[in-house]
């Protein structure tokens, strides 16, 4: 039987494919005109309130598409025809070169080089890419110790935001969905006073800095002032309720305890604000201390944020610009700034250093609600928005972010921590984690069915200089949780 040449071979190859190719191009034109010709039996046969014109526009834009999937088709099938060749062509050499089966001799070894060259190459790859992954794990990992040492457990609605005093005693006040306000004992968790003024949710808990005065905004349109006095209870010997990363404790049923069997129930209770702020058209989303604690700011859905004197409850300044409802509000520790934060993806910067300037500064670095904005003690501004973004701002040039972290989940009211400059980061996912100043990611706080929080988490606060405990969180899962973190000297140093 004669064995047709190599050269021939190709040249019918080609040959067909031309023939084929020229089928295709004469079978499209050919049904032009039928195309055509449907579409207008569509246009006429269908009863469709579109005009005409977009209905042809649309049926010529589905009939481009469909050409092009032909063609796709018609040159994969080429592509097929093309591919069997070539196993023809392999098979055949195979068999001159061993005579004998071809699964077996001279094509087996070849396919079998040719598969461990490959599997050799994608093992290189997959330890080059792992390696790359777990190097940087490795870089991140067990920089910070994170242990929970007490849960605080008594409101009847989720917690909206918490703080800590700056003056002694040293306690925890925690602003709930419940129209409460409570204060807690650090180390015993129990509750040592609850405040009821507010008609609505309380969103906000600030303490003045010196003295021991509380600052709550509500959303029955107010922010109150009020005073208090707590006594911290003695230390109590075997009962602490610790709970360290690896203790076993389940909290399965505190997603219905209101707290009755607990302290609050026997707190002493606050039913009158010593001042009342009310010129808000809004909910009071927000409310901080300027440094010095003589004025207070507040900030609102009514899209304003307000400047009140506390000695006369006087307003001093209405501060108006943002497109939609402010989400938060933070002054500066040692200097006459506030910043805002909205719905409308900016914040703004307010500066009172200046009696008879009051300038005002936008910055548009987020996508979507900057939930929060805050100082820090140097010259930085930390940004966080439900973009899933958090960024790190310098005060002396604020055209772009220094650092840029991106996360997988929204970000809520953030805080930075003073000494160690640590940003904690609570998450619409139940997660807080960790990074420093420069975006790298420290720890994650550890969470699970036994710990930790078990819904979306909304604020967290640091305690520079409470001996157990120096950060805190709280969530709609109506608890707040105290955690000591503990970071190597090493990382300090950096």
């Amino acid at each position: 039987m004669p064995v047709e040449s190599g050269s021939s071979a190709a040249a019918r190859q080609a040959k067909q494919k031309r023939k084929s190719h020229s089928l295709s191009i004469r079978r499209t034109n050919s049904t032009e005109q039928d195309r055509a010709a449907m579409q207008r039996d569509m246009l006429e046969g269908q009863d469709s309130k579109l005009p005409i014109s977009v209905r042809s526009n649309l049926l010529d834009l589905f009939g481009q598409i469909e050409r092009e999937f032909e063609n796709l088709y018609i040159e994969n099938l080429e592509l097929r025809r093309e591919i069997d060749t070539l196993n023809e062509r392999l098979a055949a050499e195979g068999q001159t070169i061993d005579g004998g089966d071809l699964s077996k001799g001279a094509l087996k070894a070849k396919a079998s080089h040719s598969t461990s060259q490959l599997s050799q190459k994608l093992k290189t790859t997959y330890k080059a890419s792992t390696s790359k992954i777990v190097s940087s794990f490795k870089a991140t990992t067990s920089r910070a110790v994170c242990q929970l040492v007490k849960e605080y457990v008594g409101h009847r609605d989720g917690i909206w935001d918490l703080s800590v005093t700056r003056t002694q005693p040293v306690v925890l006040g925690t602003a709930s969905a419940d129209h409460n306000a409570m204060l807690w004992s650090i180390e015993t968790g129990k509750c040592l006073l609850k405040y009821v003024g507010h008609a609505g949710s309380v969103n906000s808990i600030k303490f003045h800095p010196t003295e021991q005065m509380a600052l709550t905004a509500s959303g029955d349109q107010t922010a109150h002032i009020w005073r208090y006095m707590v006594q911290l209870p003695g230390p109590q010997p075997v009962t602490d309720v610790s709970v360290t990363c690896d203790d076993d404790v389940d909290f399965s049923d505190k997603d219905e305890a209101d707290g009755d069997a607990e302290g609050p129930s026997e707190c002493p209770t606050i039913r009158v604000a010593t001042t009342t702020l009310k010129s808000h058209q809004g909910v009071v989303i927000a409310a901080d201390w300027l440094v010095g604690g003589k004025q207070v700011v507040t900030a609102s859905w009514d899209r304003a944020a307000n400047l009140y004197d506390v000695e006369t409850s006087e307003l001093v300044h209405s501060l108006t610009g943002h497109d939609q409802e402010l989400t938060h509000c933070c002054t500066h520790p040692t200097q006459r700034l506030v910043v805002t934060s909205s719905r409308d993806t900016t914040f703004r910067l307010w500066d009172f250093r200046d009696p008879s300037i009051h300038s005002v500064n936008v910055f548009q670095g987020h996508t979507d609600t900057v939930t929060s904005a805050v100082f820090t003690v140097g010259d930085n501004v930390v940004s966080g928005s439900d973009d899933r973004t958090v960024k790190v701002w310098d005060l002396k040039n604020m055209r772009s972010p220094i650092a840029t972290i991106r996360t997988d989940s929204a970000v809520n009211r953030i805080s930075v921590s003073a000494n160690q400059r640590i940003i904690a980061l609570p998450h619409d996912n139940r997660q807080v984690r960790l990074f420093d100043m420069s975006g790298v990611r420290l720890a994650r706080l550890p969470r699970s069915n036994r710990q930790g929080h078990r819904r979306m988490v909304c604020c967290s606060a640091w305690s520079e200089d409470h001996p157990t405990c120096n950060l805190f969180t709280c969530g709609f899962d109506r608890q707040a949780i105290g955690w000591c973190i503990n970071i190597p000297a090493l990382l300090q140093e950096k």
